[in-house]
Order: structure tokens, then C-alpha cells, then sequence
């Protein structure tokens, strides 16, 4: 499993399109640790590029603040779980709180 995480100055950005840089924590199947945290630079954000980009990356799920419906309906396409409406934090808090079934998720704040 791979969680990719769109940050701003090290903690979960609220508008994904328009992050810093990417987390992939990739986690282990059998004791859900992570195991691996890289760090990517996000190409150019248009439409349907994010997804595709993250899933040749290998990531199977995302974890935002906010996303529109037609960037989750891509994710989706592209094989990515979308959680949407989690709050500013660390990339390793994040998926360790998700790997839990503790996170904590909000309203999306990009629902356009």
C-alpha cells in the first residue's frame, strides 16, 4: 500500500492542486507500518495529470484536505482510494491515524 499526501511546508496542504510536494508513504501489508516516506515534485497541475502521475508512482490511496468531484472521480479511475477533509498535519500522523481507522475527516473544502 502507498499514501500519497499533498503538502505545504511539511504538513497536509488543503488544496491539493496547488501543494508543494508530494508524501508517498509506502506501508507494509503485514504490520500496516510504515516502512518508506519519499518525497516527489508535483508536475504542472491540469486536469486528470495528478492522478496519473500518482498511480505510475505506485500510490493506491490519497489522503486530502479538499478535493472537487471530477479530481476524485479521476483518482478513482486511476485507482487511487480518495479520503478527503482531513485537517493540517504531518504525512506520517496522517497515515499512521488512517492505518488505525482513526483519522479524522471534515468537510471537504473544495467541493466545487
Amino acid at each position: 500500500m502507498k499514501i500519497a499526501i499533498p503538502l505545504a511546508q511539511g504538513q497536509l496542504s488543503q488544496h491539493f492542486g496547488h501543494c508543494e510536494e508530494f508524501a508517498l508513504l509506502e506501508i507494509a501489508s503485514d504490520s500496516k507500518n510504515i516502512i518508506a516516506k519519499t518525497m516527489h515534485q508535483p508536475p504542472p497541475h491540469e486536469p486528470g495529470v495528478l492522478p496519473r502521475w500518482l498511480s505510475e508512482l505506485g500510490a493506491n490511496i490519497i489522503i486530502a484536505g479538499g478535493m472537487g468531484r471530477r479530481a476524485q472521480d479521476l483518482f478513482t479511475e486511476n485507482g487511487i482510494k480518495v479520503v478527503v477533509g482531513a485537517v493540517s498535519e504531518t504525512p506520517e500522523k496522517l497515515a499512521s491515524d488512517y492505518l488505525q481507522n482513526a483519522l479524522v475527516v471534515g468537510e471537504n473544502c473544495c467541493d466545487h
